[in-house]
């Protein structure tokens, strides 16, 4: 017994010491040939105090963003029941269908920009049946009125539906499969980018369900369950292995769908004082998540916080927009 429980002793030892290495010894040679786009939430515009419409036209045509992941919100899209108002994001679509721009959209009931999960007031109080029912008919109806634009190329369905952040009701992982059986069914012609946290899973399961990985990679942010800032202690090849493994088992590509470029503090960054937010993004802090981005082998990202940038490019702090505008 006692030689049995020494040789399980030394074999975990050995998987744990060779998962060590795997994922958090070496290093790549930084990409320069990087694909970047930005996010853009209409709603997170203008709770910044921005003009919307100004500040995307402003990522068009001023930075010359070629690929934009288009945030969408069901209170938004569905105000009322069976009352689709699909005008905002039909302006933005014809705007990147007018320059060239490639378009990814997420949809469902839990897409980013907190709380995560944007529930109608209609459906706050449904049951769990009644309230997938909706969301199936929210895709149905948004997939169906948007697939015809040339600008779209992908669907995000759901936005790390599976990882516990923000103030949602639960998804499971047999609900998130409809969702994506449906959209291919309505479009059988473009990918599905299924996400999941880029720290805090192996993307295993984003990847038996979707075409394409979406993760996120974040370096420095306010962790509520210490009470302070802390920085993920992670090389940057501990995503690029990552990425291989998803590859090699599943023959899925991995992309970055976002990347910090903002602040995360300990409030909203809409209600977060200048000298909060410098404690986790600045101009020095951008160019070195760039850098370590490029480090990780992944060839495609979304930055996180195109909004943000524009406000301060109206106070005066142009560094980040201008180190932005270089890379696109």
């Amino acid at each position: 017994m006692k030689k049995t429980i020494k040789y399980a002793a030394r074999v975990l030892l050995i998987a744990f010491l060779a998962a060590f290495v795997f994922f958090f010894v070496g290093g790549n040679k930084p990409r320069e040939d990087v694909l970047w786009g930005a996010n853009f939430s209409h709603a997170h515009a203008k709770e910044l105090g921005l003009n919307w419409q100004e500040t995307y036209l402003a990522l068009l045509d001023d930075l010359k963003v070629k690929r934009l992941k288009v945030i969408t919100q069901w209170n938004l899209l569905e105000p009322e029941k069976d009352r689709f108002d699909f005008e905002a994001i039909d302006w933005q679509i014809k705007e990147a269908e007018e320059r060239g721009v490639k378009v990814f959209l997420t949809l469902g009931m839990k897409t980013p920009r907190f709380p995560e999960c944007h529930l109608p007031d209609w459906a706050v109080n449904l049951l769990e049946k009644d309230r997938e029912e909706a969301v199936l008919e929210l895709l149905r109806a948004s997939v169906e009125h948007f697939k015809d634009s040339p600008a779209i190329w992908a669907w995000q369905v759901e936005n790390e539906p599976l990882f516990p952040f923000g103030e949602c009701p639960e998804i499971s992982k047999d609900f998130w499969r409809k969702e994506i059986d449906l959209v291919k069914t309505l479009d059988p012609t473009r990918p599905i980018i299924a996400t999941d946290s880029g720290e805090l899973s192996l993307w295993f399961n984003a990847a038996r369900l979707g075409d394409i990985v979406g993760v996120t990679l974040y370096r420095k942010i306010w962790f509520k369950e210490l009470g302070t800032y802390a920085s993920y202690p992670l090389p940057p090849i501990f995503y690029g292995r990552k990425a291989q493994l998803v590859k090699t088992i599943f023959g899925k590509e991995v992309i970055n769908v976002e990347l910090q470029a903002e602040p995360w503090g300990p409030t909203l960054l809409y209600d977060s004082p200048p000298e909060e937010q410098v404690k986790t993004m600045n101009p020095e802090r951008f160019k070195e998540t760039v850098n370590y981005a490029k480090k990780t082998g992944l060839g495609e990202f979304y930055f996180w916080g195109a909004e943000w940038w524009y406000s301060l490019k109206l106070k005066g702090e142009e560094e980040i927009w201008r180190e932005a505008g270089g890379l696109f």
